[in-house]
């Protein structure tokens, strides 16, 4: 949206300019939609319709004839979305502003007021829009969003197992780390066919297992009750099944992913990999997200510290492959990711510095990517450990992850490498300054005596 409130100059003083005359404004809801265009368009401006298709058909066809050619309306929930892509494809330009920041005037609020004042907000281009990825990368966001929710459930189910066997007094989780592992698998499958004998349950423990055999025996010994075995039966079922479909979500996200950089006709330049220095994660997807994001981007941003597979296919997702052509700089990109303090000032002193309590989705994957960086032994996981130090876990967490969004966003849009000299300080360098930091107190306590 380039069109933003200015001021012109006018026979009785400075006024607002109309910088979106063909604007209107639209209230949503679940059931029924409220429509406002300016008064000049129609003599019945601001109207109710419902939500269906129907109706929905209607509403582009009315703001059509009355010449709008940029709506504005609140991102409510998922009400809004059927409306927004039908208006997208009409090509009327749509502009999603945040309800917190939407005041209506004072005075009874109704649907009608809400409709108009949203239109007279966005005539005078004083909204400002919430980022959406285009439609094959919202498709590709609706996969992975489905595909995290799938996890959850798995792991829920994992809990229930747990939750059976421990009523059962068999100590298995304690002994092993993973119950879902080869081992662990192993040995609830032939509980659940019957198998009593405890050491030739432990025997079906992998040789590299931490635990003896005998401890994983003596972790056996149970009460085998009836209805516990057959609700550990159903939630080792049920959970299979969410792995299945997780199975499922990756094979169609690999697809779209696909069809998604045919579509933007993805360079062919050659990929150099990222050297991998820890195993895939149990739940990490099992496609080239490399070389997707690589196609998309241009860059591998694998290069950067904490950014693997998961993390990576979640923002392709989340922000398509243009997101830097939406944000001015890395700082905007950061703050609209949440990372960046609030800082609140009044009397030129700052009363608040607090990150807002909202939950930005990009910026919880950069928060969760940085948490492994605390034992990394790079620049990054100096940088994380020094802010550790100085302000606590939470506040080197968000520090790291807005130092990674502004890494990730400058390597995309700049096509560069990632540098890691550019993160911080190296071991080397800590290290000189904690000696010399050392030596200068010790001259002090030396002039002291």
């Amino acid at each position: 949206m380039e069109n933003q409130a200015r001021m012109i100059k006018s026979s009785d003083g400075n006024k607002l300019a109309i910088v979106n005359p063909n604007a209107a404004g639209i209230d949503i809801a679940d059931a029924e939609m409220q429509v406002c265009v300016p008064e000049d368009r129609d003599g019945d401006n601001n109207r109710r319709f419902g939500s269906f298709t129907k109706d929905l058909n209607t509403i582009v066809e009315w703001l059509i004839g009355c010449n709008i050619t940029t709506v504005a309306m609140e991102a409510t929930g998922i009400y809004y979305l059927s409306l927004f892509l039908k208006l997208q494809d009409a090509g009327i330009e749509v502009l999603l502003a945040n309800p917190a920041d939407v005041k209506n005037m004072s005075g009874k609020k109704t649907d009608a007021a809400d409709a108009e004042w949203l239109m007279v907000l966005h005539r005078y281009g004083l909204l400002r829009p919430c980022y959406q990825p285009g439609n094959a990368a919202r498709q590709i966001r609706n996969l992975t969003r489905q595909r995290s929710n799938l996890i959850r459930m798995a792991d829920k189910e994992v809990l229930y197992m747990q939750k059976a066997m421990e009523q059962m007094n068999i100590k298995l989780s304690t002994v092993l780390s993973d119950i879902t592992g080869l081992s662990g698998r192993r040995i609830i499958t032939a509980i659940l066919q019957g198998q009593r004998n405890i050491y030739e349950l432990a025997a079906l423990a992998e040789p590299n297992c931490k635990a003896s055999q005998e401890d994983i025996a003596l972790s056996l010994e149970g009460t085998w009750d009836v209805d516990l075995l057959f609700m550990l039966k159903q939630s080792l079922a049920a959970y299979d099944f969410f792995l299945s479909q997780v199975g499922e979500c990756d094979m169609e996200i690999e697809r779209l992913l696909s069809l998604y950089g045919a579509q933007i006709e993805a360079g062919s330049a050659e990929l150099i990999r990222c050297k991998r220095k820890n195993k895939r994660s149990k739940n990490a997807p099992r496609m080239d997200i490399e070389n997707f994001a690589y196609q998309l981007w241009g860059v591998n941003v694998f290069e950067i510290p904490g950014l693997k597979d998961t993390a990576v296919m979640h923002l392709i997702g989340e922000l398509g492959h243009d997101f830097v052509d939406k944000f001015g700089s890395a700082e905007k990109f950061s703050s609209w990711c949440n990372l960046t303090p609030n800082n609140k000032i009044s009397g030129g002193k700052i009363l608040s510095s607090k990150i807002m309590k909202r939950k930005n989705p990009v910026g919880q994957i950069f928060r969760t990517a940085v948490a492994p960086l605390a034992r990394d032994k790079g620049e990054m996981g100096n940088y994380y450990r020094r802010i550790k130090s100085r302000s606590g876990a939470l506040q080197a967490n968000v520090a790291t992850a807005h130092k990674m969004a502004k890494i990730f966003y400058t390597m995309v849009k700049t096509k560069t490498s990632y540098n890691a000299s550019k993160v911080g300080l190296g071991e080397r360098e800590l290290a000189e300054r904690k000696i010399a930091k050392l030596e200068c107190l010790l001259m002090k306590l030396k002039n002291v005596s």
